[in-house]
């Protein structure tokens, strides 16, 4: 199954930016196929650890049986607590390799992808309650402005919004033909995958609070890694990019960076590699999915 979960982007870049020493202790954040997480073991020695999350059930059909491998069913937002328990802080790297796999965007009944017709789902894990189809048919017109205005940076949100709370009124949308019969005259003409794609990622990013985890993640990570740790993020829109660029240059989310009473600046993290590293012509050619991923590397100080 792991062959066809997913294709890891950028995985030599990945491995290199760990910088991984053999008796260290690692963590894969986003476990999925595990094709990260089996090419990290293979660096490391008997002594090594390495700890993977997934929040997602199917992901665990594809756990290695090796002892210096402990995987936890968990979203990322919690890496501390799960580190702590496994007594695994502080750590020498953490992976995140954000966005939805290819093997989730594959299975139709999960929602996630326009290709198919299924009900309106994308949860990331099958045990949270909020679908895609509760947020089309309960949230507010001035939520669904909100969320198609900022998690699908869309331009005609508002319009949008109000086609969708007026045609819940006459049936529910509770499918993903539903939504795109409902919303077809505001498509525009030639760009409709773009236009979907952009409304997908918006339910989908609230349904799974995905913003929200990953300030979590990042905030959390600086506190587990030891000094020298690496923190190596792949992100594939400017949404997950934005604010781990932020954090990694001025160690939080908005604002500038706080200084200290010398003039140092407040910050647990120094940038690796200048701006982020994009992947090759050769690897886009053969995995379109890393025509828009980013990487960027930070040490912790």
């Amino acid at each position: 199954m792991s062959n066809v979960y997913h294709v890891p982007v950028m995985l030599k870049e990945c491995i290199d930016a760990l910088a991984i020493k053999p008796n260290g202790t690692y963590v894969d954040v986003t476990f999925g196929g595990g094709g990260h997480s089996r090419e990290i073991l293979k660096h490391l020695g008997p002594d090594g650890r390495l700890i993977a999350f997934d929040q997602d059930a199917d992901a665990q059909r594809n756990i290695p049986d090796d002892d210096r491998f402990t995987f936890v069913d968990q979203n990322f937002r919690y890496l501390k607590n799960f580190c702590r328990l496994h007594n695994a802080i502080p750590v020498d790297g953490i992976l995140a390799d954000l966005g939805v796999s290819s093997y989730q965007f594959d299975q139709a009944e999960r929602g996630f992808s326009i290709r198919f017709d299924a009900e309106l789902d994308m949860r990331m894990n099958q045990a949270d309650t909020l679908t895609a189809k509760e947020v089309v048919n309960t949230y507010s017109e001035a939520d669904l402005h909100r969320i198609f205005g900022v998690y699908g940076e869309i331009q005609n949100a508002k319009s949008l919004a109000k086609t969708i709370a007026t045609a819940r009124l006459n049936t529910p949308l509770n499918t993903i033909a539903d939504l795109k019969n409902a919303i077809s005259n505001l498509i525009p003409r030639g760009k409709e995958n773009k236009y979907l794609a952009q409304v997908f990622q918006a339910l989908r990013i609230e349904v799974n609070q995905e913003l929200e985890a990953l300030k979590d993640f990042l905030t959390q990570s600086a506190e587990v890694l030891g000094t020298g740790g690496r923190l190596v993020v792949m992100s594939y829109h400017s949404l997950e990019d934005r604010p781990v660029k932020n954090f990694i240059a001025k160690g939080k989310f908005s604002g500038e960076v706080e200084k200290d009473l010398y003039g140092n600046d407040k910050k647990p993290l120094d940038a690796v590699s200048r701006g982020a590293i994009t992947a090759t012509e050769d690897e886009i050619k053969n995995n379109n999915r890393a025509r828009s991923a980013k990487l960027r590397i930070a040490v912790k100080k």
